[in-house]
């Protein structure tokens, strides 16, 4: 059955569209978009494969939809966590909690980075949507960051945007490590340690830095 029929149901289609999500994050978490089925969904979910299509019209609309199902639900957590009121390291620590709920309890963060590479040379647009991701989390750190260059906590000769990029990339690549070996990995310890290693870099150092020697730049 075609996509727009789904559409067409109204209230009835949200409450078995969730499951079918949930069943498909899951599966293109742990099999990439290339190793997983409609029929794989499908089972997952405890639905026929008829359901699948009675909402979706193939496997690419279904991966863009839980895309932006996980994405959404992700965004719109961090933002009900980090709240004004925080400094940033406080609201840094807090998008870090969120991070590793997604990576070790709703297995969705290892969905996003096993799509994030296996797209990169296989499906453009997906791999564009991707980058989009990526912006906009950078973008948000790097707010949090300069409200704290601001309010004169953090460093202000260091530049937000590439202090935003290190702490993405330090999560991303924790996330990798533990994927790859959790015995080894304690992803809490070390996501842990990039928060104070952080505070650390990014602790104002007044006139005290210049009078060392230290430079101006940003690092």
């Amino acid at each position: 059955m075609s996509a727009a029929r789904g559409r067409s149901r109204g209230d009835g289609r949200e409450p078995s569209r969730k499951p079918l999500l949930r069943a498909a994050i899951d599966c293109f978490a742990r099999l990439g978009y290339q190793g997983t089925t409609i029929d794989r969904i499908a089972r997952d979910a405890g639905v026929t494969k008829g359901a699948v299509y009675y909402h979706f019209r193939d496997k690419e609309q279904l991966l863009f939809e839980a895309v932006k199902d996980h994405v959404g639900e992700f965004e719109r957590q961090v933002l009900a966590e980090v709240t004004p009121e925080l400094d940033a390291m406080g609201a840094l620590r807090r998008v870090v909690d969120v991070c590793f709920f997604h990576a070790t309890v709703s297995n969705h963060r290892r969905f996003i980075i096993t799509l994030m590479v296996e797209a990169l040379d296989t499906n453009p647009a997906l791999s564009v949507e991707f980058r989009n991701i990526l912006r906009r989390m950078r973008v948000f750190l790097a707010d949090v960051l300069r409200r704290g260059q601001q309010r004169g906590v953090l460093r202000g000769d260091v530049s937000a945007e590439a202090a935003a990029a290190v702490v993405a990339g330090g999560i991303m690549g924790a996330e990798i490590q533990h994927y790859q070996d959790p015995e080894q990995v304690d992803l809490r310890a070390i996501l842990d340690t990039l928060v104070e290693q952080m505070a650390a870099w990014l602790a104002p150092r007044g006139g005290a830095r210049k009078a060392a020697g230290g430079g101006t730049g940003p690092w």
